[in-house]
């Protein structure tokens, strides 16, 4: 984008930017000294971009190694990362870079690499950093492994699955309409209790979201603590958060879709960018509903069929708990003419279910706090991949659909809920507990193994 600064000096340029760095204050870098016989520290733009031509080159050739082109003009990229995948950047929230000033005036300023005192005036112009992109800091700093491996997974998406059905299509109208015949999660989040009301097709239903907790765990902080190295303490320290309400729906191909909440009709402005990648969130100033699928399509690297599937699980539960993950024919979760709920689908989804390359089809959680990574085995590209839940404590178990489960107050009860990017959270205990959704946090990763497996 190219502006004109609204400061004395009306510089023109390039004037938003897209990320950030560390890049001065005591984040110095230990750089090579100008004849390469010691060292010495660095900062400033210097510093800064020169760590991204570094990162960019990496995972460019993780690319390659993945049978993938170049990166080449990355931008929208980082923007479609940003959606789908947050937790590839930290946000920067505290900040400004109101430093712009003209020479002349009655403030010294003194060069610290030159040793120059010139005579200056603050300007007062530019950018506060807070939640989100901003002015001041872009996209924020990045998470390099996550970034990686969300822009991997959005090239093969976009090259091998671009004719997959999307959750939801624009329409002509600039409202949306259903991608396909499927089951829906919408998952409200508000700081304050909401009236949200949804028009599915012929079918309109409307429900009350309280406020989500304070700490209620947000979609980066779900992905970021999908890394081993993330630490145990913080996944406990963020329990027991309520998230809002969570309503699932069946929706034809086709079917026209709308959501307000108190009253506001909700935006999906961001819908092109995360509807192919399984949810689109509907947003106005009240609050959020995330319409999402709660079935994962295994995208894999390049189209190839046979491959493995990294699953990545971080445990914020205290029961004992396990995971199975089967094979679906269709985004309602049938298997061979069985509907979640009928007689006969347990043992149908247990004959459809995945082996580790240890062997087992049931994945047991790592204990409160802590982290596991297995791999499934022969994932076909397109495969539809659905979950269950066990929790050997209490003997209970819970379906990925909500029609599978209990029922308190006439109402079956969703206990599965998407973080975006094939990541998920499960409520663990009977009648909806804490509504936390962060009992068992799942990750399911179809194009990291490809190649050397460096992301893996």
């Amino acid at each position: 984008m190219i502006s004109t600064s609204p400061g004395p000096g009306s510089g023109t340029g390039r004037g938003a930017p897209d990320v950030a760095a560390d890049a001065g204050g005591n984040l110095f870098y230990i750089t090579p000294s100008e004849n390469l016989n010691g060292t010495s520290f660095d900062d400033g733009t210097s510093a800064a971009a020169p760590m991204w031509t570094a990162l960019v080159s990496q995972i460019d050739t993780i690319f390659h190694d993945q049978g993938l082109p170049q990166l080449g003009f990355m931008n929208d990229l980082l923007y479609f990362a940003d959606a789908v995948a947050p937790g590839s950047f930290n946000d920067i929230v505290f900040g400004n870079n109101v430093t712009s000033f003209h020479m002349g005036g009655p403030l010294d300023n003194l060069d610290t690499k030159t040793g120059v005192l010139s005579d200056v005036t603050l300007t007062g112009y530019g950018y506060h950093a807070g939640p989100g992109y901003d002015l001041d800091s872009g996209l924020g700093t990045p998470n390099g492994t996550l970034l990686a491996r969300a822009l991997t997974a959005i090239a093969h998406q976009q090259i091998s699955f671009h004719g997959l059905p999307a959750v939801v299509n624009p329409d002509s109208h600039n409202g949306w309409t259903s991608g396909a015949d499927q089951t829906l999660l919408f998952q409200a989040m508000s700081a304050d209790g909401a009236e949200v009301g949804v028009a599915a097709g012929p079918d309109a239903f409307g429900f009350f979201s309280a406020a989500s907790g304070a700490h209620a765990w947000s979609n980066q902080l779900a992905q970021q603590s999908l890394q081993a190295e993330f630490d145990p303490r913080l996944v406990v320290l963020f329990d027991k958060q309520a998230q809002g309400a969570l309503v699932q729906q069946g929706m034809h191909a086709g079917d026209a879709l709308a959501v307000s909440i108190d009253g506001g009709g909700a935006q999906a402005m961001q819908g092109t960018l995360s509807s192919a990648f399984g949810f689109a969130d509907f947003t106005n100033i009240d609050g959020d509903v995330r319409v999402a699928r709660p079935v994962a399509v295994a995208e894999t690297a390049g189209g190839h069929d046979d491959q493995l599937a990294i699953v990545r699980i971080r445990q914020n539960g205290e029961d004992s708990l396990s995971l199975t993950l089967y094979r679906v024919d269709d985004l309602n979760g049938a298997i061979g003419g069985l509907h979640p709920g009928d007689a006969g689908y347990e043992a149908a989804l247990h004959a459809r279910a995945y082996h580790t390359t240890n062997g087992d089809t049931s994945i047991r959680g790592p204990g409160y706090g802590d982290f596991t990574q297995v791999e499934l085995q022969h994932v076909n590209a397109g495969d539809l991949i659905a979950m269950q839940l066990t929790n050997n404590t209490s003997g209970d178990t819970y379906s990925a659909f909500a029609q599978a489960n209990e029922v308190v107050g006439g109402q079956h009860v969703g206990h599965l809920w998407s973080y975006g990017l094939n990541t998920w959270g499960w409520e663990d205990t009977k009648g909806g507990g804490d509504r936390d959704f962060n009992d068992l946090i799942v990750g399911l990763d179809f194009t990291s193994a490809s190649g050397h497996g460096w992301l893996a």
